[in-house]
């Protein structure tokens, strides 16, 4: 046996990465001839390497693949344990992953080039795209004389619109955190129904009533799906193949769609079971198509395809010759949108230090959370960076003002907030110029 095979081996039944074997570029992104040329230490990124398969050994997480970029160069693209852990399959750097709400981006620029092309704005209602949102009634929670709290349906004080949708201040929310009966309602309703259609779903959302009055609170919700749909109206076109053909073909991001053809079934990352009870996470396969194209957080892609749609951003608006938006498009996609009022939805504090708060020196922009300030936050960053993550457990962020991004992925929802202060930290720690 090779002494690569042997290193191999002992690899594999460690859960440890393999030794780089990077391609001269990822998806048309340089690599670096040492990351010493873009101001990391090479021996300080070993520390992010080391936790990494420590946690592989620990089984904290089955395994992931990060890739970092700096000045538009490829500092690390490596891969850690495995992506099938109970088959001891390894992870490689093109595993197709579930991204849930990395999704959610993705859309939200969907819309912003409906808007400059004048197929909507962002002040528009959404009542416009959508009428069944033209009567959506407030559930407002008042105090009955023995103590207990029914909530009494009120007029919307002003229509929600696009903005609303992009940034999360609509009304809407989710039925999977928290109790109360406008989220029992989803449940009941079936909002999130995989065999429904993007027009069903926003149908019945509109039929029920809002939790909170438009652009009064940050409630993450269902409002980049009901986005989705305002993307298809104002398009003519299926959301998936106004994506496919608005975003994904023109940036080359080929593992990037709804769901991946049956031949790349065996690229697809598994979860581990983890939890309380050592459930398997639900997290579908990467081929199972659903007939609900959820804009929220329904899409598969891998590090190096996600690394290009960051890349555009990074260029602002263009990659390869070809222009996605323009340069000031991305300045408002960018920009803290939430309102200086702005209250906190009463479950959000299970987003702890990426809530999207004043306390937390966060707002949220068009489709992701951007950083305004550093001091309150328990995690390093640069006023202006943004970032978002999936419920399955990808993350990324985009440090404009160091000329950085990271993309994170792995298939673990339990190990998520976790991995990603590590990942801020272990990246930010190994950048000393």
């Amino acid at each position: 046996m090779s002494i690569f095979r042997m290193a191999a081996a002992a690899a594999l039944v460690l859960g440890m990465a393999l030794p780089p074997t990077w391609p001269a570029s990822a998806q048309g992104i340089p690599k670096v001839q040492t990351p010493e040329e873009v101001g990391f230490l090479s021996t300080r990124l070993k520390t992010l390497s080391d936790r990494l398969n420590e946690g592989v050994k620990n089984n904290e997480l089955p395994g992931a693949v990060v890739l970092i970029v700096r000045n538009g160069r490829m500092v690390m693209f490596d891969s850690f344990g495995f992506r099938d852990k109970e088959a001891k399959t390894p992870m490689t750097n093109d595993t197709i992953f579930r991204i849930a709400s990395m999704t959610k981006p993705i859309v939200t620029v969907a819309a912003m080039i409906l808007m400059e092309e004048g197929k909507l704005t962002l002040a528009d209602p959404v009542s416009r795209f959508i009428p069944a949102f033209a009567e959506t009634k407030v559930a407002v929670p008042k105090k009955k004389d023995d103590g207990t709290v029914e909530y009494v349906p009120e007029p919307q004080a002003r229509p929600m619109t696009v903005q609303d949708l992009m940034r999360h201040t609509s009304g809407l929310t989710y039925a999977a955190v928290g109790a109360n009966p406008i989220k029992q309602s989803y449940i009941d309703m079936k909002v999130a129904d995989r065999n429904q259609t993007n027009a069903e779903m926003a149908d019945k959302l509109g039929k029920l009533s809002l939790l909170y009055q438009p652009g009064t609170t940050w409630e993450y919700s269902m409002s980049t799906d009901v986005l989705g749909r305002v993307v298809e109206v104002a398009s003519g076109m299926p959301l998936d193949k106004f994506i496919e053909e608005r975003i994904t073909k023109p940036l080359k991001m080929g593992d990037t769609a709804f769901e991946v053809p049956a031949d790349k079934k065996a690229r697809g990352a598994k979860p581990m079971k983890e939890g309380p009870k050592n459930e398997l996470p639900a997290i579908p396969d990467v081929t199972e198509k659903f007939t609900w194209r959820s804009g929220g957080g329904g899409m598969v892609s891998t590090a190096a395809d996600y690394a290009r749609f960051l890349q555009m951003f990074a260029n602002g608006g263009q990659l390869d010759g070809v222009r996605l938006i323009s340069r000031k498009t991305i300045d408002l996609m960018t920009a803290d949108a939430l309102p200086p009022d702005i209250k906190m939805g009463a479950d959000m504090f299970r987003f702890e230090a990426l809530e999207p708060s004043a306390r937390m020196s966060q707002g949220f922009g068009l489709g992701f959370a951007v950083r305004t300030d550093v001091g309150r936050n328990p995690l390093p960053g640069t006023p202006g960076d943004y970032y978002w993550g999936g419920a399955y457990g990808t993350y990324f962020w985009h440090d404009p003002k160091e000329r950085l991004y990271v993309v994170f992925m792995m298939q673990s929802p339990a190990a998520r907030l976790r991995y990603r202060y590590l990942m801020r930290d272990l990246v930010y720690q190994a950048m000393v110029n």
